[in-house]
């Protein structure tokens, strides 16, 4: 099995929560979180690929979770689930195939035309999908199979991005950690160079909780800026202040079937938690 299982374990049960996603693959090639359904979709799918990935482990029978991810770019898919199953496509070795699907993308997504996404659909965060998460996702996608915006679109999208900052970060009524990471995530991959945030930092939480939260000075963390916050500090070039104290929380959000929930209260598992906490402990344990 790949080193980083190995170093992982030192801090969390990853070898439950591989089991945890294997036992929830099917016969497609696609993922269900909830085990007894068999409605796979790519967000599941995408994740576990991503965990298999961040494990240095080979997806198993990835020729059929190809297949999957490349079938479920149609026209009525949003653009966030294209965008997911393009990278998932890359990080599977299959960048010609989702190369061969950059233009369904372009329907849905024009920064020349002022499109910045066209029926959005389902979202990752906020139930629907805002233009700037589908500029991330879009701009991620593109970053992972190799395809480049043109310098028109560049300009679009960074005149876009700028019209959510807000004050040290970036949102649409004030600044939360995940917009903030997502639109300076943005901005870095098409080469501008925007100013590093404090907002990041003003989101840590130490002493006896751990974790990150959206807004500054609040309470209680979970999971999502907690990943996303320590994301941020690492584009900066930024150390998190107590990271032990963040392994802490991370450990905390492990259910009894291997999976990880979003906070420290009662909830359930889902690959999207699980990824975000095998992350968030893969870059913590480089401090601790």
């Amino acid at each position: 099995m790949g080193s980083k299982l190995n170093l992982l374990r030192q801090y969390v049960d990853v070898d439950s929560a591989l089991r945890y996603i294997e036992k929830r693959r099917h016969e497609d090639g696609g993922y269900c979180f909830v085990s007894a359904l068999d409605d796979t979709n790519v967000n599941d799918t995408y994740y576990a690929v991503k965990v298999y990935e961040l494990l240095g482990l080979e997806v198993p029978e990835k020729e059929k979770t190809i297949e999957f991810l490349e079938n479920a770019i149609q026209p009525q898919t949003a653009v966030v689930a294209i965008a997911m199953a393009l990278e998932g496509l890359a990080i599977l070795g299959a960048k010609d195939i989702a190369k061969e699907h950059v233009d369904i993308v372009y329907t849905k997504y024009n920064p020349v035309e002022g499109k910045f996404a066209v029926g959005l659909g389902g979202s990752e965060e906020f139930g629907t999908a805002t233009p700037l998460e589908a500029t991330y996702w879009v701009t991620k996608a593109f970053k992972a199979i190799g395809h480049d915006f043109s310098g028109e679109e560049k300009d679009a999208i960074r005149a876009f991005v700028m019209k959510f900052r807000k004050g040290n970060g970036y949102g649409v009524k004030h600044a939360t950690t995940t917009m903030t990471y997502q639109a300076l995530y943005t901005l870095h991959t098409l080469g501008y160079k925007p100013p590093k945030s404090p907002h990041f930092r003003n989101c840590e939480l130490c002493g006896e909780w751990g974790g990150f939260t959206e807004v500054p000075y609040s309470l209680p963390p979970y999971i999502e800026p907690t990943f996303y916050a320590t994301r941020g500090l690492e584009l900066q070039g930024e150390t998190p202040t107590c990271p032990r104290r963040h392994v802490w929380f991370i450990r905390q959000l492990q259910n009894s079937n291997g999976g990880f929930r979003r906070s420290l209260e009662l909830g359930i598992s889902n690959f999207q938690n699980t990824y975000r906490a095998l992350a968030v402990v893969d870059s913590m344990r480089r401090f601790v």
